[in-house]
């Protein structure tokens, strides 16, 4: 079961996210009527939104785009910051929809920031205890009782789990602000708007598939404690 979950994680994992990069080519093929480039649009909608501390910043490779809390900068992938396009132009409004959060203190990226930490430290413990049991399980468990083992799993992927749910509000608000502002603004037509919501969903999924997949292997674990304690 547990490489079932994995497998079945992994598979539509790499189909959502080869259907993403399929829409992101074939939308920045298709220039934007509007002369703007992805820099210029994220520049704007932080004008727009009254954010002058935030610097817009060209980062190598493909669907590399975030924006980074801690120094204020909203990085572009190259296609998106030189691009114009719908999918540049949706992209770069994405990171600064991020920014806008920042600035208006949104409460769910507050909790998911306030997370991070505890979220490296699970992670690094959960690949530390996968690690181990696959090269010295028998060794593992002969220092440790297999339920404690499965609590601390179990108790990892919990915190996993819960920033993956958090991540979905935070990410489905920035391309809900990113739609609005170019529609607002009349930056793109009708046509461009619906490649640009197109392209946000499939970038939305990647994260929905991971927050699934990260559901389920926590239910395994727990199931696993479960039957061990029936």
């Amino acid at each position: 079961m547990y490489w079932i979950i994995l497998g079945a994680t992994f598979l539509i994992s790499w189909l959502v996210s080869n259907r993403l990069k399929s829409k992101f080519r074939y939308y920045s093929q298709i220039h934007l009527k509007a002369n703007m480039t992805g820099k210029e649009a994220a520049e704007k909608m932080l004008r727009d939104n009254g954010i002058f501390d935030v610097h817009v910043t060209c980062v190598p490779g493909e669907l590399t785009d975030h924006y980074n809390p801690m120094n204020k900068t909203v990085n572009l992938s190259e296609p998106v910051y030189y691009g114009n396009s719908a999918a540049s132009m949706a992209v770069a409004a994405h990171e600064c929809g991020h920014a806008v959060q920042h600035a208006t203190a949104y409460s769910m990226l507050k909790f998911r920031s306030a997370m991070v930490p505890v979220q490296n430290v699970s992670s690094t413990v959960l690949n530390a205890v996968m690690m181990i049991s696959f090269i010295g399980g028998a060794a593992l468990y002969k220092t440790f009782p297999v339920e404690i083992v499965l609590l601390v799993i179990i108790a990892a992927y919990s915190v996993i789990t819960l920033f993956s749910i958090i991540t979905l509000p935070v990410e489905f608000d920035a391309s809900k602000r990113a739609l609005a502002w170019i529609q607002n603004q009349g930056v793109v037509s009708g046509q461009e708007h619906a490649m640009a919501k197109d392209a946000l969903f499939w970038a939305a999924m990647t994260y929905v598939v991971a927050a699934l997949g990260s559901i389920a292997m926590l239910a395994y674990y727990v199931f696993q404690l479960i039957g061990r304690r029936d």
